[in-house]
């Protein structure tokens, strides 16, 4: 077996000989090969922007190995044999490396300011790194800033820190324009009234310099631990679409990679969560309405999963409000 100095981890980006950039969504590998979606292509003019449909016709027509069904999550993604990666970009290397010299664009100036004032609060930087576009030097003047926190105490920390910051002026809120540019982004199966009211309450983004920044969390397993769950876990049995209304009695794991919800349902005892708009959804003591496909796992549990494909169309959680 082939094997690589570096773990990889949900948010890194591999870049491949052919001049592909995926982004890995899953910690470890499947039979030598890290799981992942293809974001990026290197064209003429540079790297193109791929999104969902296009990249999986981009693959189909020119690299169909790339092409990939991972029994164990019952799902289709893409996946990058370690052979092919000609270089492995993981956020905390960049991070730090932003820190001793920024760029000369005006993301990266943007990135060091935010970093500046975070380190300034108290954040301890090297639990954190920088993924999306920075990650991989693919970003445009527009683009977003995406930190990741590699620690859940350090995560709730910076949501605390942002908070504040927001509230002394150091950085501001979204404007309107800011949050109707977010919701067409995420394309959530909610409206956006809904969308807005649950998205103010987590304290992950705001903008810096009128340049908005997202927080997320990897609470990062330990390699042991990885290992352990490729061996042991067999493949999800899909029940199909369901839709169910509970009470969340544990949300510890509501930022995680993927989010967890612990409910009282009857039958359903957890929801499940691979998309990033529903981090954070709701908080313990609230009843929720969700929406998904039923699994059973390998032990006989059941569960709800929210983002079984990479749209989740017709897939949410959303607080029930009286």
């Amino acid at each position: 077996m082939t094997r690589h100095a570096a773990p990889f981890y949900p948010k890194d980006m591999l870049e491949t000989v052919e001049g592909l950039l995926f982004a890995v969504v899953a910690y470890g590998l499947e039979n030598d090969k890290a799981l992942c979606f293809l974001r990026y292509v290197k064209e003429a003019s540079g790297w193109k922007k791929y999104p969902t449909e296009a990249a999986n016709s981009h693959l189909l027509s020119h690299y169909p190995d790339y092409l990939h069904y991972s029994e164990p999550l019952a799902a289709h993604l893409h996946a990058v044999p370690v052979a092919n990666i000609r270089q492995h970009h993981q956020p905390s290397q960049r991070l730090q490396s932003l820190l001793q010299q920024p760029g000369p664009d005006a993301v990266e100036q943007d990135m060091a300011r935010l970093l500046h004032l975070l380190h300034s609060n108290g954040l301890n930087l090297a639990h954190m790194g920088v993924t999306g576009s920075v990650l991989a030097g693919v970003h445009n003047p527009s683009s977003d800033i995406d930190l990741v926190c590699y620690d859940r105490a350090v995560f709730q920390q910076c949501r605390a820190v942002v908070r504040q910051l927001v509230t002394q002026g150091e950085l501001d809120d979204l404007a309107e324009a800011d949050w109707q540019a977010a919701y067409q982004r995420r394309a959530a199966d909610l409206s956006y009234r809904d969308y807005v009211w649950h998205e103010r309450r987590k304290h992950n983004k705001a903008l810096v310099n009128g340049r908005k920044f997202d927080l997320s969390l990897l609470n990062v397993p330990t390699q042991a631990h990885i290992n352990g769950q490729a061996e042991q876990n067999g493949p999800c049995q899909k029940i199909g679409p369901t839709s169910l209304q509970c009470v969340i009695t544990d949300d510890s794991q509501a930022f995680d990679y993927p989010i967890s919800f612990h409910t009282d349902h009857a039958s359903i005892p957890t929801i499940i969560c691979f998309t990033a708009t529903y981090a954070g959804q709701a908080f313990k003591g609230e009843r929720v309405e969700a929406s998904g496909v039923l699994e059973q796992t390998p032990e006989g549990l059941q569960r709800l999963v929210v983002g079984s494909s990479r749209e989740a169309t017709g897939e949410y959680i959303k607080v029930i409000r009286t």
